[in-house]
């Protein structure tokens, strides 16, 4: 499957806001797992997803989409990385820097929880 790094391409402008400090520390042992104040939905293969603390809509590619179905669960961003370079044709240093990005915006606007692996 090729792979799409522009799955951010399709978020509201809210992206420009400075970074989660605490999403900063995502290492490949961070587990990550979608927050409770939000509901999302299948779009023809992409994900739009409704911040409930904000009332803000947003939206993620087809890849994006998968890495949102993928941290419906906890996992680690590991596991999530190591799930991407198995289904799409991408390199891995690439994938892990898009995959950090995605996943500190959305912890960003609170759509995600990250926390260390020996955390609660």
């Amino acid at each position: 499957m090729e792979y799409y790094p522009e799955f951010l391409a399709v978020l509201p402008c809210q992206w420009e806001l400075p970074l989660n400090p605490m999403a900063n520390t995502i290492s490949a042992s961070s587990i990550i797992v979608a927050a409770k104040d939000q509901v999302s939905c299948d779009l023809g293969g992409e994900m739009a997803i409704l911040n409930l603390r904000n009332g803000v809509y947003y939206g993620l590619d087809t890849v994006g989409a998968r890495i949102w179905n993928l941290i419906q669960k906890p996992t680690t961003a590991n596991e999530v990385r190591d799930t991407l370079l198995i289904e799409y044709d991408v390199e891995t240093e690439r994938c892990w820097q898009d995959l950090l990005e995605l996943l500190q915006k959305l912890a960003a606007e609170e759509l995600v929880e990250i926390r260390d692996e020996a955390g609660p």
